[in-house]
């Protein structure tokens, strides 16, 4: 089993990460603020005016440590990786299943059924956690619903278009109750829509920069068991796109990245005043919020859980890996059907 290797994120305008012996090193006005072996890295991630020597980033491609660069708000730029691994053979399948309408379907299907069920256990969660919760009815009938479409998710000749559309019947149900799971901080952290590309409220672009930290996850644990990222089976592919890590996150959005938005919102580890809005309308995070939230990704990655289909405990900041492994496994034929993560 992959060991859970650290993520580096470094968030502090002005910093250089550079190399010293077999150490990355970060250095702040030219103090040094940090030195973590390059052993006990799985990734390097840098936010805004953040520099990366040369020699690093050799050192980083020999060992295999991913660097990604990102505006200060979150949005990609560009990544750093030494030479492509894996078996040529499972990507050439992973693209014929890719050009097959019935073979996408299926995986597709899975993907979806997974994203509703966990979902559905956000809300149930959330009534069962939260006595007083507001409009307890319609979350409770979100729920229900979201029971029917992965009832409906199981028909084995539903088409690809048909599992999208069953998609987005279950987002705007789940999302249109979204707004009751916030007890707390109800004036700067309100729940109208989803929005993105750019987020205009508080807790959309709390949403959105965690789902962007996921995204390099499920990226990197892709391409850890040689499968290509670009070449997905719900999302089609599009240049620039990482359709096969936006279909591993679909299982994951739920579980990990809504519950943490909320957590964070609801124990006021995040406040209001961390949060303003741009000239464009656009909603950014200070620098205290964006490093307090990325401290609670890091410790959520770490907490264990029993994987529903292996029966064995895994840290949560492992189960992309094992996902990609358990995908990577259907696609050279040793499973009849991918398992997908579903939280219980």
């Amino acid at each position: 089993m992959k060991h859970l290797l650290n993520t580096l994120y470094v968030t502090t305008q002005g910093a250089y990460v550079h190399k010293d012996g077999e150490a990355a090193v970060v250095q702040v006005n030219q103090q040094v603020r940090l030195r973590v072996p390059i052993h006990t890295l799985g990734g390097l991630v840098c936010f805004g005016q953040v520099l990366v020597s040369p020699p690093l980033m050799e050192l980083c491609c020999e060992r295999g440590v991913s660097i990604s660069f990102f505006s200060e708000h979150g949005r990609f730029h560009a990544r750093v990786e030494g030479p492509i691994s894996g078996n040529v053979l499972l990507r050439r399948e992973q693209y014929r299943k890719a050009d097959s309408p019935a073979s996408s379907a299926a995986i597709a299907r899975a993907s979806v059924a997974a994203k509703v069920l966990n979902c559905r256990s956000v809300l149930l969660r959330a009534l069962r956690d939260h006595a007083d919760l507001p409009e307890q009815p319609r979350v409770q009938a979100a729920a229900d619903r979201l029971s029917r479409v992965a009832e409906q998710l199981q028909q084995e000749n539903l088409s690809l278009d048909a599992a999208r559309g069953l998609e987005g019947d279950a987002s705007a149900a789940y999302f249109g109750v979204f707004d009751h799971l916030v007890t707390a901080q109800k004036e700067a952290f309100f729940f109208n829509e989803r929005t993105r590309r750019p987020p205009l409220d508080n807790l959309n672009a709390l949403l959105s920069f965690i789902y962007t930290l996921l995204a390099h996850d499920c990226r990197a644990a892709l391409e850890s068991v040689g499968l290509d990222p670009q070449v997905g089976f719900l999302h089609r592919e599009r240049p620039g796109r990482l359709s096969l890590a936006l279909d591993v996150m679909e299982e994951f959005r739920p579980f990990l990245a809504d519950r943490l938005a909320l957590s964070l919102v609801n124990l006021r580890q995040v406040q209001g005043s961390g949060f303003r809005t741009a000239e464009s309308g656009a909603v950014q995070m200070d620098d205290a919020t964006r490093k307090a939230l990325l401290i609670a990704y890091q410790k959520r990655k770490q907490e264990e859980i029993l994987h529903p289909f292996l029966n064995e405990q895994a840290p949560i900041g492992l189960l992309p890996f094992l996902q990609a492994r358990l995908l990577a496994r259907h696609i050279r034929g040793d499973l009849d059907a991918y398992p997908p993560f579903i939280w219980k």
